[in-house]
């Protein structure tokens, strides 16, 4: 889950870049950088932190250029440190930057194709690293002095036959243009939008269309599964499928948490349809128990909120703000260790005791991943004198780690998995447990555009849309775990 931005502007970029960075910054806390072309020379700064922390008068003023991408991280397995912040830069051929959202589940096998095969050396850890020299060797077996759009089209197409995965990415390739292009099942997202200004037309690619409303930005439409849109230094804009014909199956988990609510992905608006998954998980409550005695629903601040909002609505109870949240902690789903996350969530949410005191309440949440949080806000609310804490998930049971970009932990460490819904409601210490079902949340996201028949739902349903071997389960559940990542650390 990282944030990319690409615009090829008339005037110079690196301002709205970095202000399209700051409403990407939910999709990646840990480390940032611009990279901009001014002639023939690539102006390029990154380091770790927010992007407000990144970046200052100085470094802005020397990112020259009126083309230029950006990328806020948010590090999965084996992505950590400052050697890994991106954009990322090869010199050969032509010169290239590269910025990347995903994660490729084949990484390791086309490291060794890299190296033995392809004479190209990998220095990080990182499968952004990876992803951006396979394009390298794509581009430079085009054997061209001077590139057409047709040889970059081939060289995408190489890259989707030996990349496997979900990503979607953002390069620029000196002396060319950009170049941007999306899995071939389409798992993570991608949004195309245009300006016309005085001095002509502009172009802008970034992960949510939240980036280009900020920047005044006409969202045109969503980068489709396995195309590839190449736009010149010269703003004319080319597209072309890059890749056979596949499952076209978006992550679902960015409509339940991870992308903005004022964002459309897939034509679909990520605030309607969670204000669909609290009605679904509403008319299920009332379906089991129909005199559920709920004086409150309080939702979890803030990706919550809209849910909850819905849910109230549809049992006719009300809606009341129970937790004040510090807005200047960060996403405790993605602090780097579980004793930091277990701290963070004290200094993050203070609950309003008059909303608890003799009340039964039912807290909302968007998703249950490993239990540590919810379980201190149900303790929360007990000891704000809540009578009865109910406690309900606008997502189903989270069993199996999600591979294609976002950082859940190793299934060891997922509250449901291998447990009954009674057994994490016990272990939460709920008195009431209630969860989506994957129907049902399948349902809220697809009303809203009919042509999606398919998500990845893989953290859920435990299936992967593009295979995989138990041995790379395994591999992850090493590198995920919290006491590998603090070995890491500490190395």
């Amino acid at each position: 889950m990282c944030g990319i931005i690409g615009i090829v502007g008339t005037t110079e970029v690196a301002s709205a870049l970095y202000d399209g960075l700051t409403v990407l910054q939910h999709r990646g806390q840990d480390a940032a950088g611009i990279a901009t072309v001014e002639g023939a020379r690539l102006r390029l700064h990154k380091g770790n932190g927010l992007v407000r922390d990144v970046f200052n008068q100085t470094s802005m003023a020397g990112l020259r250029g009126r083309i230029g991408i950006g990328h806020c991280r948010y590090p999965t397995a084996g992505s950590e440190g400052s050697a890994e912040a991106q954009p990322f830069y090869v010199n050969s051929p032509y010169g290239i930057a590269f910025a990347h959202n995903g994660n490729l589940v084949n990484a390791e096998a086309l490291r060794r194709e890299m190296f033995e095969d392809d004479r190209r050396h990998i220095n990080t850890d990182s499968d952004s690293e990876v992803l951006l020299n396979v394009l390298a060797h794509e581009l430079q077996i085009q054997d061209r002095m001077a590139l057409t759009p047709d040889h970059i089209f081939k060289a995408v197409a190489g890259v989707h036959a030996r990349a496997r995965g979900g990503y979607a990415c953002i390069s620029l390739i000196l002396g060319y243009g950009l170049l941007a292009f999306r899995d071939p099942n389409g798992i993570r997202p991608l949004v195309l939008g245009e300006r016309v200004t005085g001095e002509g037309r502009e172009y802008a690619v970034a992960s949510e269309s939240v980036a280009l409303d900020i920047l005044g930005f006409k969202r045109l439409r969503d980068v489709a599964p396995g195309e590839a849109v190449f736009i010149t230094d010269n703003g004319q804009l080319f597209t072309r499928m890059c890749a056979d014909s596949a499952t076209h199956a978006p992550c679902i988990f960015e409509y339940v948490y991870l992308a903005r609510p004022d964002s459309m992905i897939e034509n679909v608006s990520v605030y309607k349809a969670r204000l669909r998954m609290g009605q679904k998980l509403a008319e299920k409550i009332l379906r089991e128990r129909p005199d559920h005695g709920i004086d409150a629903v309080i939702p979890i601040p803030d990706t919550a909120r809209t849910a909850a909002s819905a849910l109230a609505e549809t049992l006719g109870v009300p809606f009341r703000e129970g937790f004040v949240k510090n807005r200047y902690i960060g996403r405790t789903f993605i602090m780097p260790g579980q004793g930091e996350r277990v701290k963070s969530v004290r200094r993050k949410l203070n609950p309003v005791e008059l909303e608890f005191r003799k009340k039964n309440v039912l807290l909302v949440d968007d998703s249950i991943v490993r239990g540590t949080t919810s379980r201190q806000i149900i303790q929360m609310a007990r000891d704000a004198g809540a009578k009865n804490v109910y406690f309900a998930s606008a997502a189903p049971p989270v069993r199996y780690p999600n591979v294609y970009g976002i950082d859940m932990p190793a299934a060891s460490e997922l509250v449901a998995a291998g447990h009954s819904e009674k057994e994490v409601e016990k272990v939460l210490g709920a008195d009431w447990l209630i969860y989506q079902d994957l129907q049902d949340l399948i349902l809220a996201v697809q009303d809203g555009n009919d042509e999606l028949k398919h998500f990845d739902t893989s953290c859920f349903s435990g299936e992967y849309v593009t295979g995989l071997d138990k041995a790379y389960l395994e591999q992850i559940e090493m590198l995920r775990s919290d006491d590998a990542k603090a070995a890491r650390r500490s190395a």
